[in-house]
């Protein structure tokens, strides 16, 4: 009993540092961002995400709140919550208790499974074909195809490294959250690409899956990886010596929510017309307004 009392705290350090590894990973943040964005030094934080380090209240609630989380989420013990519960939670919070069963039912039966695609949103980490995809697709049926980053930008007036570099995370969802809102206002069809980390935002992947035919383009770690690189962007490799690892954790950190995706088209080792192909033919089956050349 008293060796089990004395293992309780250490446990309870280790679930903690775990979950902000998790979380800090699915939102596709460097240990330096969530210093900057908490005022949480990188030194401590590496202790906490390693379960050696005790943390106050107060920094753990500036830590939650960088991660765009709450104290509750990050001290829950190992029993983590599912992709859908964690969605379903954060849709529901906003009604009436009365209200919260039916609305939930109305959602995901009527609207999260619809087969309608007039809107088509793709979901994944880089290099999984995305653009590329995208672009064909939106040819093929004769629509919009509307990259989200480009959208931030031109709402924000700088690139996006700038936006981080004086924002920070909060700053770069709310431009996101604004343009995703603008896209779906103004467009009625259209072939939208994602960034990489938009479900880690519950409320975006909700409205998502709840206004578009959500289509996950999906790769192999490795893939992601050498397609990033053949683009002739070496930046994954640079400073991080771990920059397969890290990948490697943020996919499946976000994988979970990625599979909430409608379709799923997995390009592991195939070339463009090959996954084109793939994709619609998904279209033709899934989808009841799938027309085009």
């Amino acid at each position: 009993m008293t060796a089990d009392v004395k293992e309780a705290p250490d446990q309870l350090l280790e679930q903690l540092g775990r979950k902000v590894r998790a979380l800090r990973a699915g939102r596709g943040m460097t240990r330096k961002m969530l210093a900057a964005d908490s005022a949480v030094s990188e030194r401590y934080l590496a202790q906490l995400e390693q379960g050696q380090g005790n943390i106050s209240i107060g920094l753990l609630q500036r830590v939650a709140l960088a991660l765009r989380t709450d104290l509750v989420t990050l001290v829950r013990g190992d029993r983590e919550q599912s992709a859908e519960q964690v969605l379903i939670n954060e849709l529901i919070q906003r009604l009436d208790s009365d209200d919260q069963h039916r609305a939930l039912e109305l959602l995901y039966q009527n609207f999260a499974s619809s087969r309608e695609c007039s809107r088509i949103a793709l979901v994944g980490m880089r290099g999984a074909g995305k653009t590329s995809l995208g672009k064909r697709v939106a040819k093929y049926l004769d629509v919009p195809f509307v990259q989200l980053v480009t959208e931030i930008e031109k709402i924000g007036g700088m690139p996006v490294g700038e936006i981080l570099a004086l924002s920070g995370q909060d700053g770069y969802r709310s431009l996101e959250e604004k343009a995703l809102f603008d896209v779906l206002a103004r467009m009625e069809k259209c072939v939208i690409e994602t960034g990489g980390s938009i479900v880690s935002e519950t409320r975006l992947l909700n409205t998502l899956l709840t206004t578009c035919h959500v289509v996950w383009i999906k790769a192999a770690p490795e893939e992601h990886m050498q397609r990033v690189i053949d683009q002739g962007d070496m930046r994954p490799m640079q400073s991080n010596d771990d920059a397969m690892a890290s990948l490697q954790r943020i996919l499946e950190a976000r994988e979970p929510f990625y599979a909430q995706a409608h379709t799923i088209i997995d390009t592991t080792g195939h070339d463009l017309e090959h996954s084109y192909g793939q994709f619609l033919a998904a279209l033709s089956e899934n989808c009841l307004d799938s027309t085009g050349g």
